[in-house]
């Protein structure tokens, strides 16, 4: 899940890694076997079930990130969250990315190639966190749980491609609220983003999640 950002390659967050792999032409690995799940014992299956739960009750979310890679990378930026369907990323500079999540599609703008890409909402990961109701099985696998003094953490896998790489939600608790994820990559870079003064529940301008393509009937010859 690389992107190419600034002319370097450094995985991005969690829709933006989705996006990008998809617009860059990178190559994939060849797709690994059928996952092992987790074996979980009943306590950790109710946690999950208030993980999910808490994640299909999330309406609307701001907040800053942080996001830092294993390679030394670091970049920060703003989120917004609207649920189902829609979410806003703009990195700072000198990082030339914004994502849109519209609703029905994603765009993928990229203001120093001067160039958008367009996908279906339901063909990259962040149907995880835009779906009306979030459910961690069937496209998804859970390869590991973990808790500790106040924080739940679960791994998960692409089911059909597990190859692809994992990500790790992690969240505190009491109450339960997202705190930051952790992608490793194909190649197995790690990219950690950590979410900062996150609010949950206010009103967020509608049109944060309108596109207009800059670059519309402009003469590419």
């Amino acid at each position: 899940m690389l992107a190419s950002l600034g002319g370097a390659r450094a995985p991005v967050l969690l829709l933006a890694a989705a996006v990008a792999w998809s617009v860059t032409g990178a190559p994939r690995p060849a797709l690994a076997a059928p996952p092992a799940p987790a074996e979980l014992d009943d306590s950790e299956k109710s946690d999950v079930e208030r993980v999910e739960a808490y994640l299909s009750g999330v309406q609307t979310m701001q907040a800053r990130f942080l996001q830092t890679t294993s390679e030394g990378r670091y970049s920060e930026g703003a989120i917004y969250l609207s649920r189902p369907g829609r979410m806003r990323i703009d990195y700072d500079p000198p990082v030339p990315i914004e994502i849109v999540a519209t609703g029905r599609i994603i765009v993928y703008h990229d203001r120093k190639l001067e160039q958008v890409s367009y996908l279906g909402l339901d063909s990259t990961p962040a149907s995880i966190l835009l779906a009306e109701s979030v459910q961690l099985s069937g496209g998804l696998t859970i390869m590991g749980f973990e808790r500790g003094p106040g924080v739940v953490a679960v791994t998960l896998v692409n089911t059909d491609d597990p190859g692809e790489g994992s990500i790790t939600l992690v969240f505190g608790d009491h109450p339960l609220e997202l705190r930051k994820w952790v992608i490793v990559d194909a190649q197995g870079v790690t990219t950690t983003v950590s979410l900062l003064g996150a609010r949950f529940g206010m009103d967020i301008d509608p049109t944060l999640f309108d596109f207009d393509d800059p670059y519309f009937g402009r003469d590419l010859n």
